[in-house]
This record gives structure tokens, C-alpha cells and sequence, in this order.
């Protein structure tokens, strides 16, 4: 889910890096002004239409920058797009351990024989987990 208030902050670099006002970023986009300031407020949540309006408006801004802070903004364009995919830090994967390698840690109950558990993932804040098997 956006965080409105952090997805605000994005918007007003955007402004920034384009030297526009709130009103001229909303002519640019073909929007009403009182969406850009209902969104920069945090009052409303931005729409997909407002989204790939800025997308398709602006090419330094990229799509998981917009929605998540993470990556770069503004966008590298000499770089090629796997290499814009390659720079943006995704959440680190944390070794898959066997099922009895965790099973050893805490011991199954001993009537545990009608269901079998075949994987368990735990995941954390920070975007990472841990994925168990059988």
C-alpha cells in the first residue's frame, strides 16, 4: 500500500526537479489542481490514472521510485532498462533451510501425522523473509 503522506514528498521532488508549481504540474498532467493538492496533503491517495499520467509524462520518474522511494529518481536514460531494473535495490533473500534442519530447532508434536506442513515463510519488515521446506 502508498504511504500518502511519503508519496506526497515524492510528488513535491518531482516539482522541484521540473522547477513547477503545484498548479503547473497538474496543467502539465490534464488534472485538476485540487487533485495535486489533495494528494500533497496526504488527504487522498493518488488513482493508477494519476500514476501513469506522471509516468508517461515525465521519463526521469520511474514507476517503483514513484510508488515505493526505492530507486532512483531522477532515472539514469543512458542507462539501458535492465540496467535500471539491476539498480534498484530490491529486499535481500535469506537462505531456504529445510524443513528438518527447523524441525530440529523445535520438535514436532508427536500426533502431528494427519496434516504435513510443506513450507513456512516468515517475513520481515524490511522486506526480506525466511523461506522453510520440507
Amino acid at each position: 500500500m502508498v504511504n500518502s503522506q511519503e508519496f506526497g514528498q515524492r510528488i513535491k521532488k518531482i516539482q522541484e526537479y521540473y522547477q513547477l508549481s503545484a498548479s503547473g504540474l497538474a496543467d502539465t498532467l490534464g488534472i485538476q489542481r485540487s487533485t495535486i493538492s489533495h494528494i500533497l496533503s496526504g488527504r487522498n491517495k493518488p488513482s493508477l490514472d494519476f500514476v501513469l499520467k506522471i509516468i508517461d509524462t515525465y521519463p526521469e520518474v520511474e514507476l517503483y521510485w514513484l510508488l515505493n522511494g526505492k530507486g532512483n529518481f531522477p532515472v539514469d536514460t543512458t542507462l539501458s532498462p535492465d540496467q535500471q531494473r539491476a539498480a534498484i535495490s530490491k529486499p535481500a533473500v535469506q537462505k531456504t533451510i529445510s524443513f528438518k534442519e527447523a524441525s530440529s530447532k523445535t520438535p514436532l508434536p508427536e500426533n502431528s501425522s494427519e496434516k504435513k506442513i510443506e513450507r513456512i515463510v516468515i517475513f520481515y519488515t524490511d522486506g526480506s523473509f525466511k523461506s522453510f521446506s520440507n
